[in-house]
């Protein structure tokens, strides 16, 4: 199944900012855009459910230190990007 990426203008707002203050994270951020569309299940991206005030959201990593959280409508086949950053400004 293919999934579709559907970013907000808010999320690119964030997006642009994060690659702004990390340049050097560009490409491992599109490779991770890449694979979550392509299989959002994949292991490397360590998708996993969020709790707590975020419950409803799910989180996949860009590396170990930053996250992007996302909603994941699988029923629709969408993929919501919500807020990248590292764990403390995603958390």
């Amino acid at each position: 199944m293919a999934y579709a990426l559907v970013f907000t203008e808010q999320y690119n707002k964030k997006a642009a900012r994060f690659i702004k203050r990390h340049p050097a994270l560009r490409q491992p951020y599109l490779k991770t855009l890449q694979l979550l569309e392509a299989n959002p299940f994949h292991p490397s991206l360590r998708l996993h459910p969020l709790q707590g005030k975020l419950a409803g959201l799910h989180s996949v990593s860009i590396n170990l230190s930053y996250r992007i959280t996302l909603e994941l409508l699988i029923e629709d086949g969408r993929i919501i990007p919500i807020n990248i950053g590292n764990h403390d400004a995603v958390y």
